[in-house]
């Protein structure tokens, strides 16, 4: 008995002492921690969702859990590598606004000498360490040095797949201002970014960047955590107004009230860029089904869909390429417009939605 305590010890206190790395950021504190305290979505120690929404669903069962992990679908990790389209981002025309996904839920968008950068990860792996949800083959065809100066670089939470340690320390000399929930800025702060380039928002807070651009956080249905806690840091979408054109930022999230009330408030939206992929019936809660990204853009009143937080990743147990299938197959029953770029290939408003099938293979 002594000697199974000594080793519980030891393996609590290796765990506690690995979880102090730069990798899982830091908690908020001071005048970030004060702004938390006074928001009226945190209650109790953690933030908490517009609607009642469990991580897990109820009655799930761990057992199946891990035996699921164990029998994934037999594509959930694509045969062969991703093809790619290799952009100069550096030089990207943007006389109209352009959108360049780079797999998962990064992507660039300019227009009119204005850059932004959404969750950029581009370290090879969704996790705190390099064996821990590997990015596919292929799907690394950008990197950090690839990416221009930007201007505004947004992020939706502080999870492993959408803030990235590596990618954003590598970033931070070319950023001139980081946008993000409550909170986050504790971890950018520790990684060096400086306290004066960061700006975080509640649900429904608003900044003019500039005359021609409006940012606003708006909710989502999801959490968030770096660590052993939940709920310490906001998850958040955005609405973005940028010369004269209006998108939504989703982030991640499930589907809820929340999308109708974004759209009857914000809307329409010229496109929007919703996750689809990595969800499952054991959390249906915080990730959309592709066919409720479907019903989420009609919410929104947008006119076109982007679907992201697929094809770089295998973060459930779905097919590598089930939710772009199942997605285009809800949209065609209602007549809606779907974008399907290839990794860098450009969206062009107005102009050019590539609509490839390049995923059956």
């Amino acid at each position: 008995m002594i000697t199974l305590v000594f080793i519980v010890v030891i393996a609590l206190g290796a765990t506690l002492l690995f979880m102090q790395q730069s990798v899982f950021g830091s908690d908020p504190s001071a005048i970030r921690l004060d702004r938390i305290l006074k928001s009226p979505h945190y209650r109790n120690g953690a933030f908490e969702n517009l609607e009642p929404t469990d991580v897990m669903r109820e009655g799930a069962s761990y057992w199946k859990l891990t035996t699921d992990y164990f029998n994934k679908d037999k594509n959930n990790i694509p045969p062969a590598p991703i093809p790619t389209v290799k952009t100069d981002v550096k030089a990207l025309p943007d006389d109209k606004p352009t959108i360049v996904w780079f797999g998962h839920s990064s992507y660039l968008i300019k227009s009119e000498g204005t850059t932004v950068l959404v969750d950029p990860v581009f370290s090879g792996n969704a996790g705190p360490v390099t064996f821990f949800g590997k990015s596919f083959a292929g799907s690394d065809a950008y990197t950090a040095d690839d990416m221009p100066n930007i201007d505004l670089l947004v992020i939706s939470h502080d999870h492993f797949d959408h803030l990235d340690y590596k990618t954003v320390t590598q970033l931070i000399p070319k950023v001139k201002k980081f946008y993000t929930g409550l909170g986050v800025g504790a971890h950018l702060e520790r990684w060096g970014v400086p306290a004066d380039k960061i700006v975080e928002f509640d649900w429904w807070e608003k900044q003019d960047v500039s005359s021609n651009i409006t940012l606003t956080a708006v909710p989502a249905r999801h959490f968030s955590g770096r660590r052993l806690t939940r709920g310490k840091t906001l998850w958040t979408a955005f609405a973005l107004r940028l010369n004269g054109y209006n998108f939504f930022l989703g982030g991640d999230s499930g589907y809820g009230n929340h999308f109708r009330e974004i759209g009857d408030k914000l809307g329409p939206f010229d496109i929007a860029i919703l996750e689809c992929g990595q969800y499952g019936l054991d959390w249906p809660n915080i990730h959309m089904f592709p066919e409720e990204v479907a019903t989420a853009a009609q919410d929104l009143k947008a006119r076109t869909i982007l679907p992201v937080h697929w094809a770089k990743f295998s973060l459930a147990y779905h097919a590598w390429n089930e939710p772009i299938q199942r997605l285009l197959k809800k949209t065609e029953e209602q007549g809606m417009d779907v974008t399907t770029p290839r990794i860098g290939e450009p969206v062009v408003l107005n102009s050019s939605y590539p609509r490839a099938v390049w995923w059956n293979f």
